[in-house]
């Protein structure tokens, strides 16, 4: 699929609808724009949510590692031949 597209003063372009449905793109999606020696390759960005974790988090982490070290040291491995 091909395009002639504008770009405004301030350096936006608008991408036809068609376009936009053909790679996923919906409104308020991220997109990686590179620089390519064919020209300028535009695809969709993908987002990944992060947690940052509080002292009580850290603690409950760090409580349920105890837990299972613990658990570890009453039950023996299986043998292994």
């Amino acid at each position: 699929m091909k395009a002639t597209l504008s770009v405004s003063g301030r350096g936006l372009i608008a991408l036809p609808a068609k376009m936009r449905e053909a790679a996923g793109i919906r409104p308020q999606d991220n997109i990686i724009a590179e620089t390519t020696p064919e020209g300028i390759l535009l695809r969709p960005a993908v987002t990944v949510p992060i947690e940052i974790y509080s002292d009580e988090r850290i603690a409950q982490f760090d409580q349920a590692e105890a837990e299972l070290a613990d658990w570890f040291k009453t039950h023996t491995p299986l043998a292994t031949p």
